[in-house]
């Protein structure tokens, strides 16, 4: 079996390959952070947490090698551990908070009981952002990875850690669900069936 010897880097020559390699792709990190958690401060928490994980295990990362992707498996994955220890836990509401707004004066007593209609109200207009959002997380991911980001098969394979085939099949199933979900929109705006 051979074995892999992990060059230790000064201090300088991570800060350089942090600042080379890594920093470049912050806002391709925060778009997909926001795209998986749909919620700009989680996104900002998750690409946080990936950029301190990128730069404590830098040493792992083989210069010349694909970066961005490197960076990628790392957000997913803390995205995925997150994801698990969050839905284990139970919800938490802090009741004093709800209380001080429903008896201040500055509440209105029309106050729709579906929160979510206020919340969506100005994504409406997106189509296409919702639809995608609306997708389930393994879907919208190869969306994102692929036809947004560029990433080959290949790559987002190793960023899944996940068969070629998978991906593909994903990938195909992702576009045909997408593509449902707009296609009243699609007419509205004349195009055709093919």
């Amino acid at each position: 079996m051979e074995e892999v010897i992990r060059e230790q880097y000064s201090e300088q020559e991570k800060q350089s390959i942090f600042n080379k390699e890594f920093m470049p792709h912050i806002n391709s990190m925060y778009n997909f952070a926001y795209r998986l958690t749909l919620d700009p401060d989680d996104a900002k928490d998750l690409l946080q947490d990936t950029y301190l994980k990128a730069y404590r295990f830098i040493d792992s990362f083989q210069q010349g090698t694909n970066a961005k992707a490197w960076l990628f498996r790392i957000l997913k994955n803390s995205f995925i551990n997150d994801y698990r220890k969050k839905s284990k836990e139970p919800s938490k509401v802090d009741y004093q908070e709800v209380e001080s707004y429903y008896n201040s004066e500055d509440v209105d007593r029309q106050i729709t009981p579906d929160l979510r209609v206020e919340a969506l109200q100005d994504m409406i207009g997106d189509e296409i952002s919702v639809a995608l959002n609306s997708l389930d997380v393994d879907f919208r991911t190869v969306i994102i990875l692929c036809d947004l980001e560029g990433f080959k098969y290949e790559e987002m394979a190793k960023i899944l850690d996940i068969p070629i085939g998978t991906v593909r099949s994903r990938l195909h199933r992702a576009r045909n669900l997408l593509k449902e979900k707009l296609s009243e929109y699609a007419k509205k705006m004349g195009y055709k069936n093919a």
